[in-house]
């Protein structure tokens, strides 16, 4: 059945080989720590937490944190074994066409376009509006929307996308180069404003750590009660909505997810790492203890300065506003100038994701062929990243993208699944790969099943509205793999 054919390995490193289709290797662990650091450390540190303690958990949002760490931490570790065993480009695509079938592959394929492109063209649109925010800082009014006739066109994102489509182009140790300075810049800036919060701190707005569980609150903190706002889980178990207690914690982890998406971006520039199987499991985990570690601090200063409720009550709560809260209103200069600069570099790391993952694809036949070129000099896939600048220019410039920032969690969670279940299936079919690579999961199957389970329950707790838009990508996805992938693949019968 065309469904379940798989790909041996042998066969996807060949593919990695063949000519006018490769990668180069120019990646060390310190670029792959930097890549880590510099997708997960977004606006997202400067926002997301402050959202989740004061819709969600309160102060215990630091074990909002610490359980989507570990979540992470679990997928990690079976994306760790697949990239250093297997350093073809891919990511979950690849591991999960190895091990269950062309099409539950393809599925995932899909849904890494969903979250690259969407997280991409959400995060450009961001930047174009925090850049008007930082002129503004600085005296000078200088509009984020300009029209062009009857068309608004929103000038950042596009002016951000084609800098780094350019840069990624010329090559990946070229971008990686830029990329680090970016990622040290909003590193150190996010030091400076933990280090500042931590003056303002209160313990008493500690208190209660985990405050008790209360029905939503209306207004804009409130998490609203109806049904497609509240989690799936809650909507199938006819459970009452709540807010804060331990169900809160759980429902600030499947928001603050968010934060850590993007490690496995990692893991798609695997064929592009110099010694992979020493290297990938190193460049993983260490950008994931540094992002960690960035997170719980940011948190503690965020709850420590001001009290939950007080975010609660907030429209759109941030770090700036617990500093303007305590009347720092200064720490939003540099706050804003550290979200752009972090911002910055996830629009690079997204955009060079989506083209790798286009690139497996097309050189499995499951898109064009001809579109999976690369350039004989630097190497790139030139093509497939002008295309993805393209898209993602388009959707951050001239449309609303705010209904895509719900889908990029699970899509990626989706992938997180797959990967995980994937490792016991890869140790069943090739025991013989025991000793080829360095980095090999401890509690085979356990940990691998906690994994996915966890990430499961994860998805589980996204609004229902959420799983239903999930649901039409995912029948789309399925009437373009049988109308075209189906037919084209190079696994197909009718194909050499």
């Amino acid at each position: 059945m065309q469904w379940l054919r798989t790909k041996s390995l042998e066969q996807a490193v060949a593919d990695s080989d063949e000519p006018g289709r490769q990668l180069k290797r120019s990646l060390g662990v310190f670029d792959l720590m930097i890549l880590g650091v510099a997708v997960a450390v977004g606006a997202g540190i400067f926002s997301v937490g402050a959202r989740a303690a004061g819709s969600f958990a309160g102060p215990a949002v630091i074990f909002s944190f610490v359980l989507a760490a570990m979540t992470c931490a679990l997928a990690m570790m079976c994306y760790a074994e697949f990239a250093s065993s297997i350093p073809v480009t891919g990511s979950a695509y690849t591991y999960t066409y190895l091990t269950m079938g062309e099409g539950l592959a393809w599925i995932i394929g899909w849904n890494l376009l969903l979250e690259m492109v969407a997280a991409a063209a959400v995060v450009a649109k961001y930047w174009g509006i925090y850049l008007s925010t930082v002129f503004s800082l600085g005296g000078w009014h200088v509009p984020s929307t300009v029209y062009l006739g009857s068309v608004a066109m929103d000038w950042g994102p596009l002016l951000i996308v084609s800098v780094f489509t350019a840069l990624l182009i010329a090559g990946t140790q070229v971008s990686a180069r830029v990329n680090s300075v970016f990622t040290l810049i909003k590193v150190a800036i996010t030091l400076f404003v933990i280090a500042v919060g931590f003056s303002y701190m209160d313990t008493a707005n500690f208190s209660p750590f985990v405050p008790p569980s209360q029905p939503p609150l209306a207004g804009p903190g409130g998490v609203g009660a109806g049904a497609w706002t509240q989690p799936l889980l809650s909507w199938l178990t006819g459970a009452v909505p709540s807010q804060y207690g331990w169900t809160g914690v759980i429902s600030g982890a499947a928001l603050v997810f968010f934060a850590f998406i993007g490690f496995d971006v990692v893991a798609t520039s695997a064929e592009e790492v110099r010694d992979p199987q020493r290297n990938l499991p190193r460049g993983i985990f260490g950008g994931l203890a540094l992002v960690t570690l960035l997170y719980i601090l940011v948190t503690l200063a965020l709850t420590g300065m001001v009290p939950y409720t007080e975010l609660a009550k907030a429209e759109h709560p941030s770090l700036s506003t617990a500093f303007q809260l305590v009347g720092a209103d200064w720490a939003a200069q540099v706050i804003a100038v550290g979200v752009l600069a972090g911002l910055t570099t996830v629009v690079m790391v997204l955009l060079m994701g989506t083209s790798r993952v286009l690139l497996a694809l097309c050189r499995d036949g499951l898109l064009p062929r001809a579109w999976g070129t690369t350039s004989a000099k630097r190497k790139t896939p030139v093509r497939l990243q002008l295309m993805c600048g393209v898209v993602v220019a388009f959707l951050a410039g001239f449309t609303n993208v705010g209904l895509l920032e719900e889908m990029i969690n699970i899509g990626t969670l989706s992938a997180f699944v797959m990967v995980s279940l994937a490792v016991p299936l890869l140790r069943r079919k090739r025991p013989d790969l025991a000793q080829a690579h360095s980095y090999r999961v401890p509690l085979v199957p356990v940990l691998p099943w906690l994994s996915a389970a966890l990430c499961f329950y994860l998805m589980l707790n996204l609004t229902t509205l959420t799983w239903v838009r999930f649901a039409v990508w995912l029948v789309l996805g399925v009437a373009v793999y049988f109308a075209y992938g189906a037919r084209h693949s190079r696994l197909a019968p009718n194909r050499a």
